[in-house]
Formats: structure tokens, sequence, C-alpha cells
């Protein structure tokens, strides 16, 4: 039986300011290119022989914040995908606040496809699942919006939000979203 060992305090504290520093070096110079493991542990103030205690070089560290911010996402979707209520905007609302609350990394991320593909497959797997799940319980109609199309009208929504839209609130997005669910049967 194998005992998990502990992660030591500091080593959380030190990996969470590299964290914060990589992402607030991203919302001042949006290029990613940009940002150098020099400029992280300046900002971090912390030294680059820490950094390498933690992370191989700056793409390790990125894909690891990344990686961190689209399992939170995950999580959030998580309600939607579970839950019977087709258009379930207080779910979707959460999931809409942390997107606005991340908002300008997200900005960032959005202009790399590899990061709008992920954003595109979280919402395929929410469609898939609940067409899914409907077929099952009672059947659909065999005219239905391609889960695909779908899929790009609200991550287009959401990506339009971010960079032009930011102005309306979560609620009022989630309920332009609900509204596209109800248009097109999708369960």
């Amino acid at each position: 039986m194998s005992i998990r060992k502990k992660e030591d305090p500091r080593a959380i504290r030190s990996k969470n300011m590299f964290k914060q520093a990589a992402l607030s070096l991203l919302v001042e110079e949006p290029s990613i290119s940009q940002v150098t493991v020099q400029k992280v542990a300046d900002r971090a103030e912390l030294n680059r022989a820490t950094f390498y205690l933690h992370y191989v070089d700056i793409n390790d560290l990125m894909t690891k914040v990344t990686n961190e911010m689209f399992d939170e996402l995950s999580i959030k979707l998580e309600p939607l995908v579970q839950s019977e209520i087709l258009d379930n905007e207080e779910d979707l609302t959460r999931f809409l606040d942390y997107i606005y609350e991340n908002r300008k990394l997200f900005a960032v991320l959005f202009e790399h496809k590899s990061y709008e593909s992920r954003l595109f497959n979280l919402f395929k797997h929410l469609i898939e699942t609940r067409r899914n799940k409907a077929q099952i319980t009672r059947g659909l109609p065999d005219h239905l919006v391609s889960i695909e199309i779908l899929t790009s009208s609200i991550i287009g929504v959401i990506m339009w939000w971010i960079r032009e839209g930011i102005h309306f609130s979560s609620e009022h997005i989630a309920n332009q979203i609900s509204m596209i669910y109800k248009k097109s049967p999708i369960s």
C-alpha cells in the first residue's frame, strides 16, 4: 500500500506564485512567445533555480496552467452534462462567471487554435452526451442541427463575448445560449 507524500507548502506557494506571474504577464503581453522564464521568475520574485525545481521550461509551466484552467472548465460544465433540464441557465451562468473572471487570459488563449479547439471539444462532449441521454429517454427527431454547427455557434457566442461583448452579464449570455438550445433541439 503506497502512502501519498504530502507536497511541501513552500513548493505549493512557489508554483502558485509562478502561475500567477505567468498569467499576469500574459494579460499584459498577449504573446505567449514573449513570456520567458526570467520574466516569470522576476514577476514572482523568485529565482530561476526555483522555477526549474518545478518546471522543465516555460512551455511546461504554460501547459500546466492551461490544463488546470481546462480542468476547472470541465468541472464547471459537468452539472450541465448531468442535468435533466435542457436550458439550465443557473449552471451555465456559473460556467460563464468563471470565464468572465478569467476573461483577459481566455482572450489571449483563444488567439491560439489549440485552446479554441479544447473549448470546442468540451462543448461538443456536452452536446453529444445530452443528445445521447435524450435519445435513450424519449427519442429525437431526424432533423437535428449538426453537433459541430451547434457547438460552433455556442463557442462563437462565448468568444465574441470575451473579445467584444464583455459589457453583457453572464446571465444575459447564458440566456442567449439557452435560446440557441431551444431553437435547435439537442435533447
